[in-house]
Order: structure tokens, then C-alpha cells, then sequence
């Protein structure tokens, strides 16, 4: 590996999808069991996004969104990996009760439950909401499998790939009146102490 630091996140295929259609704009994350210490940390403010179907069920996603599964790219664990996007941290937050969940429900395509489950998993920890500003490749990037790829872990490094995404030829998924639209949106539906603030 070359990179000092991980250059791509890894979430659901479904989710990706989401992101790159403009669907939503965020990502909630706990810590993977492969984490340091299983706390999700945030290494990078800009990354890949990488599509995995591990832990992905179509019953876990509102059932608007539950085909997103079939359509999603995603390749099976020792495939070559697909990259066709990436985003930027533009907003952090960090929430610790269940209304602000119930805030984000309307954000997001998973459902309620499982988020709660998300929120859940280690009452201690707070759930990281991650305001992305996401932009598809114009040429898709291929990644030759690698067993250390695999595993429950948020980041990844992959060997080969540009570690900053912009100097690939991009284009934003969302024009900046809708994704300033949907942030004023999250950010008014959470309290102002959630917010860490803008990188």
C-alpha cells in the first residue's frame, strides 16, 4: 500500500447508489468489528466510495428503495470491485438520542429499524452522520481483489487507485441549488451542538 491514509469508504452497494443518484446525501456509520478499537473514525475528508454487498438485504431498506439492491453494483467478495464515484465531508454531525434519528428517517433509504439498530450498537458510541458531496467518475475504476479488501471495516486502501478522486474527470450527482436544498434540510433537522463543523 502507498497511501498514508485509507482512500475509500466501504458501505452497502444500495447505499452508494443512493448517493450517486442523489437520493440522499448522508451516511451513518459505527464502527466496523475490524475498526481501531471498533470506533468509526474519519481518516479522510475525501474518498471513494466502494460498493460491497456484504451485510446488504433488500428487507433492510424502506421498500421504495428495496430493487436498489439488484440495480446496485456490487461485486461478490473476490471479484474485482467497481469504483464509479466519490465524495467530500462537507458537515459531520454526531447524535446520542433517538429523536434526532427520527429526524434523519426522512434522509435516508434504510429503515428505521435498521438505523435504530445502527444507533444501538454500542449505546456509548455516538451515531456519525457524514454530509457528503458526491461526484461520478466519467471512467469507472477496477480493483483486482485482494483478501485484506474483504471484512467487516469501514475503510480501505486499494492499491492502484489515485488516493484524491478530483484528478480524475468528475462530475457532481447533484447541481448546487439541490444539494444546498437537502443540506439546509439535515442541518435544520438536527440540534446545532450534533455539528463538529465544516472540514
Amino acid at each position: 500500500m502507498t497511501t498514508e491514509k485509507p482512500n475509500s469508504l466501504k458501505e452497502w452497494a444500495a447505499i452508494v447508489h443512493a448517493l450517486l443518484e442523489g437520493e440522499q446525501i448522508i451516511d451513518v456509520r459505527k464502527g466496523g468489528l475490524h475498526e481501531d478499537g471498533r470506533h468509526f473514525g474519519l481518516p479522510a475528508r475525501r474518498f471513494w466510495l466502494s460498493p460491497t454487498a456484504e451485510h446488504q438485504k433488500a428487507e433492510l431498506l424502506k421498500p421504495a428503495y428495496a430493487h436498489w439492491v439488484e440495480l446496485a453494483d456490487a461485486a461478490p467478495v473476490g471479484a474485482p470491485i467497481t469504483l464509479t464515484g466519490w465524495a467530500d465531508v462537507v458537515d459531520v454531525a454526531t447524535i446520542t438520542e433517538p429523536e434526532q434519528v427520527d429526524a434523519l428517517d426522512s434522509k435516508i433509504i434504510w429503515t428505521r429499524e435498521y438505523v435504530d439498530s445502527r444507533f444501538n450498537w454500542k449505546k456509548r458510541d455516538p451515531l456519525w452522520v457524514l454530509v457528503l458531496r458526491v461526484q461520478r467518475v466519467h471512467e469507472p475504476l477496477t480493483v483486482t481483489w485482494r483478501d485484506e479488501y474483504g471484512g467487516c471495516t469501514s475503510w480501505v486502501d486499494y492499491e492502484g487507485v489515485p488516493f484524491d478522486p478530483a484528478t480524475l474527470p468528475s462530475q457532481v450527482v447533484l447541481s448546487d441549488i439541490a444539494f444546498d436544498g437537502k443540506l439546509k434540510g439535515i442541518r435544520e433537522a438536527l440540534p446545532a451542538d450534533c455539528w463538529a463543523g465544516k472540514p
